[in-house]
C-alpha cells in the first residue's frame, strides 16, 4: 500500500510594513526632542504653581501633557508659516513693529470678514490693553449667533461681529481678566496672527519684554491657515 503524502506548507513570513516617521533627517529627530524638553518644562513648573485642590484635575492634566507636548512640537517641526522656531525656548518668532497692529483695526472690514468666514473652531487672536500694556492672544471662535450677529471666543467670550466686545454678555463672562480695560476682536492676518503666536507685548515706552504663549495657545497656533486664515 502506498504511503499518502501529506501536503507541504510554505511558511511565508510576511513583508515588515514600513515604520511611519514624522521626521526627515535625525537633525529634526534631536530638535523635536530639545522642543518637547522645554515645553515639559515649562508646563511642570505652570503647573506646580497653580492651587489644586481637586487631585483628579491635577492627574486628567498631567495624564494629557504628553500627547499635547508632542502635538506642540510636531507644529514647531512641520509648520509652513512666515514664523521663525527659536527650538531652546520652544517659541515663535519674527521681528516685532514699534507699535501694536491693533492700532489699525478697522470695524467695517471686521464685520465684512467674520461675517463671511466665522465658524467654529477658527482660530482668531483677541488685543487686550489693561495696566500692565498691550498684546495679543490667540483664541478660537466656538459659537456663532446669527440672529444677533455676535461671535463667541472661547476664553474672552461674546464680541460683536464687527470685533468690539459685547457689553451685555462681557459682565457674565467670568473668564475675562478682571484688570482688563479693552478688548477687541481683530480680522485675522499675517501681522496679527504673528504678532499673536510670538508673544509680542508693548506698554507707554514702545515694545516690551515678549510674554510665553500657554500650551493651548501653541496649540491653536498650529491649526492656523497661513494662505488665506480661514
Amino acid at each position: 500500500m502506498g504511503s499518502v503524502c501529506c501536503p507541504s506548507f510554505l511558511m511565508v513570513t510576511p513583508p515588515a510594513q514600513p515604520q511611519v516617521n514624522i521626521f526627515t533627517d535625525s537633525h529634526q529627530q534631536t530638535q523635536f526632542a530639545e522642543i518637547c524638553n522645554a515645553l515639559y518644562e515649562r508646563e511642570l513648573m505652570t503647573l506646580a504653581q497653580q492651587p489644586f485642590s481637586n487631585i483628579s484635575l491635577l492627574q486628567r492634566k498631567l495624564g494629557g501633557l504628553r500627547h499635547h507636548i508632542k502635538r506642540a512640537a510636531y507644529h514647531f517641526i512641520h509648520h509652513s508659516g512666515p514664523l521663525t522656531v527659536d527650538v531652546h525656548n520652544a517659541s515663535w518668532q519674527t521681528k516685532q513693529s514699534a507699535t501694536c497692529i491693533a492700532k489699525k483695526h478697522d470695524p467695517a472690514k471686521v464685520r465684512t470678514w467674520f461675517s463671511h468666514y466665522a465658524r467654529s473652531g477658527l482660530p482668531v487672536a483677541v488685543y487686550t490693553n489693561n495696566m500692565n500694556g498691550e498684546h495679543l492672544e490667540l483664541d478660537s471662535i466656538d459659537r456663532i449667533d446669527i440672529d444677533r450677529q455676535l461671535l463667541h471666543s472661547n476664553k474672552f467670550g461674546w464680541f460683536n461681529m464687527d470685533g468690539t466686545r459685547a457689553p451685555q454678555e462681557a459682565a457674565m463672562h467670568n473668564l475675562v481678566p478682571a484688570n482688563a480695560t479693552q478688548q477687541l476682536l481683530l480680522r485675522p492676518s499675517r501681522s496679527v496672527f504673528s504678532a499673536a503666536c510670538c508673544g509680542h507685548t508693548w506698554n507707554h515706552k514702545g515694545r516690551g519684554q515678549p510674554r510665553t504663549l500657554t500650551l493651548r495657545e501653541l496649540l491653536l497656533s498650529g491649526s492656523i491657515n497661513w494662505k488665506n486664515f480661514r
